[in-house]
């Protein structure tokens, strides 16, 4: 038979999960405008792949005109924004909890990497960019010359 040690806090915590489960936020420690005030951003997932870097970004509810790619000083940044469809209605008391606001995410870019081959698209709510790998410089063999005044 296991013993198992009672800790009063971890029951307290689930309690005020159901609590916060059946009445949504209402006894939350954060007021409306600090859940309001959270930033929303998106998570991003990077794969190495032979030729290419892929880097897959999930953006639901945003519009491809809202989102924005570019590469300054070797750096690729993703930014855009989500729009806020807060609905509450008390008398029949439907809710939306979507988290919205702009985003800004960084990603540096292994020197040699061609900006103008940089290809991103978005389609069912997650953006893929795809960056070429660099070339890779290769083995470069150097002929060895024969003193000066010696000839072959």
């Amino acid at each position: 038979m296991a013993l198992i040690r009672w800790q009063s806090g971890r029951e307290l915590d689930s309690i005020q999960s159901d609590i916060n489960r059946l009445f949504g936020t209402f006894f939350d420690s954060h007021t409306a405008q600090e859940r309001a005030q959270r930033r929303w951003v998106p998570a991003v997932d990077l794969v190495e792949e032979d030729d290419r870097y892929v880097l897959s970004a999930d953006v639901p509810g945003v519009d491809e005109k809202d989102v924005t790619v570019e590469v300054k000083d070797n750096v690729l940044s993703i930014s855009g924004e989500r729009t806020s469809e807060h609905e509450e209605s008390r008398d029949g008391y439907a809710r939306v909890e979507r988290a919205s606001g702009s985003f800004r995410r960084t990603l540096r870019l292994p020197e040699g990497t061609d900006p103008a081959a940089i290809e991103a698209s978005i389609e069912q709510g997650v953006l893929e960019v795809s960056i070429p790998k660099p070339a890779q410089a290769g083995p470069h063999k150097v002929a060895i010359k024969a003193p000066a005044g010696e000839s072959a």
